[in-house]
């Protein structure tokens, strides 16, 4: 599929009063609109959380039941540092030093991913074209899952609904095991070329997999056993990737996202690139402050969609300009009250594509 283009309005654009209305903000108040320090002591706090975790679960061997249990709080430390740390990082949103942007980025390669891969599959394909199958990576699923009506219909998908929690689960061991290095030997995100490696980028990809493979695999094998490692590394891995997949699948595949298909004729999209973002993108529980800490920002991704260099902390702020710009320009502007509302419409939506009459 080619890439497509953007319809473009006339002046003055949706975006373009939007973008004037936030520099408006941050220049009138004389803030950054990178992380602060609310920031950094978090993230402080989720480095410490999670090697203080590894640190016990690996050399000072707890209980079976309680190995476990410790094993899920990793999960959730690997998650936060992922919403919280790398993400921001990775857009460069985290600091105004662009070191210290990479360092947070280089968190995913500590994990077990890699920055380039993420950098090329998230920042430059799924904020461009979020939401259209066949260029956005996000959707593909398949074919475990059937995620838009344009995609093919299996009829194991008629359970999806049912079984996606179990997909889900298999994200991260999935990204750091396979995918990765999929994207690296046919150095493609899909269908997308690869921007070319330097040695650096090489080195950093085989270097960190070595590392995370030695911190994560070797170490804990010779301190725990093999046995002990594999129940406790698939306990962590599962639901750290239970975890990434919801949290990202609740913004943009719920009932009322769309799923655009660019004009056969003229390989465009209908809308301007800011109201696609809108039309493809949902928020949720953005009033519930623990969903806001632990997330980083990521249930406001209406925002971080639109102005994805400004860090998350800012988001419940510009969140009210947004708002109002989209009321004055008539766009819709989704969002769901609770998380629990969230998961509701996006398990309604994996039922509607579970029959083969929903289809483009």
């Amino acid at each position: 599929m080619s890439i497509p283009k953007f319809a473009t309005p006339p002046p003055p654009s949706f975006h373009t009063v939007l973008k004037t209305r936030i520099n408006d903000y941050f220049r009138e108040r004389g803030t950054a609109s990178t992380g602060n320090m609310r920031l950094y002591s978090k993230a402080l706090f989720l480095v410490l959380g999670f090697l203080a975790v590894y640190t016990h679960l690996v050399f000072f061997t707890p209980t079976a039941g309680w190995a476990i249990f410790e094993c899920l709080i990793l999960s959730l430390f690997t998650s936060a540092i992922g919403f919280n740390i790398m993400h921001d990082g990775a857009h460069g949103s985290f600091s105004s030093k662009p070191w210290v942007n990479t360092l947070a980025a280089s968190s995913l390669n500590f994990l077990g991913a890699n920055t380039f891969m993420w950098k090329m599959k998230h920042n430059v394909i799924h904020h461009a074209y979020t939401n259209i199958d066949g260029i956005d990576d996000d959707l593909d699923a398949k074919p475990f899952l059937r995620l838009c009506e344009t995609q093919k219909y299996h009829k194991f998908h008629k359970y999806q609904h049912f079984y996606f929690w179990l997909a889900y689960s298999l994200l991260y061991l999935f990204w750091i095991f396979f995918s990765d290095y999929k994207k690296y030997f046919t150095k493609k995100v899909g269908d997308i070329p690869l921007k070319k490696m330097t040695t650096k980028d090489h080195l950093v990809f085989w270097g960190f997999k070595t590392l995370h493979l030695i911190l994560f695999v070797v170490i804990p094998i010779i301190t725990v056993g093999a046995g002990a490692w594999a129940i406790g590394f698939l306990c962590y891995g599962l639901f750290a990737g239970f975890v990434l997949s919801i949290v990202f699948q609740l913004a943009h595949t719920v009932e009322h996202t769309h799923f655009p298909v660019p004009n056969t004729e003229t390989n465009k999209i209908d809308d301007e690139w800011a109201v696609h973002q809108l039309k493809t993108t949902a928020n949720f529980a953005t009033k519930n402050r623990l969903a806001c800490w632990f997330m980083g920002g990521l249930n406001f991704q209406v925002e971080h969609h639109l102005f994805p260099k400004i860090s998350h902390i800012h988001y419940p702020k510009i969140n009210k300009i947004i708002k109002n710009t989209c009321q004055e320009f008539n766009v819709s502007y989704i969002e769901y009250n609770k998380v629990k509302d969230a998961v509701i419409s996006h398990v309604s939506y994996l039922k509607q594509l579970s029959n083969p009459a929903f289809s483009h």
